[in-house]
């Protein structure tokens, strides 16, 4: 991927020193703060003790969660597709469906497969589809929040377009809070890594109370969220 471009950065940054009077700084550096709460967060928490804070964040969102493993994946989530009144189907071109055992099972239930090839055409798919299923990157215990490190294969229209979202995600991936997934990614750009064009974090259905504070659900994005955890192996 070409790295972008900054047009006029430093004649931007040089005109706001001289009116606060000093010289631009030649690089910023990074404060060494004294106190650092956000990692005393579930510090010690073993995963086990992660996942009961991520399934309780979970509940209070109104997020459908079940606990799988590869044996019953397939059981598990036919009948979560099932519960949400079937298909159409979209999902993301994501290779860990093949390593799981699970991409000819969603073929056979007519899934509609994330093509780059066809561009727009892809949107359509997942504007008809009644549920995308996509998989997570990680997830934070305090919010109850799945991570997707989206790339042109794993597009955000099939976690936001159709009006459920069933999300695959292991275990081992659930961290404290957004303080270890932040570090993740800054850690990747220190070693030079070009990280996904876009990231996103969704916790549980759309809602909304921007509105005179009524709570509406589905404003922006899906009204049933369905997490299926997977035990690691």
């Amino acid at each position: 991927m070409t790295k972008g471009v900054i047009q006029g950065r430093e004649k931007f940054l040089s005109s706001i020193a001289n009116k606060l009077g000093r010289a631009k700084p030649e690089r910023v550096e990074e404060p060494s703060w004294t106190y650092k709460p956000q990692w005393e967060v579930y510090k010690k928490a073993t995963q086990d003790e992660l996942l009961e804070v991520f399934l309780q964040s979970c509940k209070r969102q109104g997020t459908d969660v079940v606990m799988t493993s590869l044996d019953h994946l397939k059981v598990n989530l036919a009948e979560m597709i099932q519960s949400y009144g079937g298909g159409p189907i979209v999902a993301s071109n994501d290779p860990r469906f093949e390593s799981i055992g699970i991409r000819d099972f969603l073929s056979e239930l007519d899934t509609y497969f994330w093509n780059l090839r066809l561009g727009d055409f892809n949107i359509e798919q997942a504007k008809q589809a009644t549920i995308g299923i996509s998989f997570s990157d990680q997830a934070l215990a305090e919010s109850g929040t799945t991570v997707f490190f989206h790339n042109k294969e794993k597009a955000r229209s099939i976690s936001l377009l159709p009006k459920v979202s069933i999300v695959l995600l292991n275990k081992s991936s659930i961290v404290p809070r957004l303080t270890q997934v932040t570090k993740t990614i800054g850690d990747r750009v220190k070693q030079g890594e070009t990280i996904e064009s876009y990231i996103n974090m969704v916790s549980g259905p759309s809602n909304s109370a921007d509105i005179e504070m009524n709570m509406v659900v589905g404003v922006h994005g899906p009204i049933k969220v369905g997490y299926l955890i997977l035990e690691d192996q």
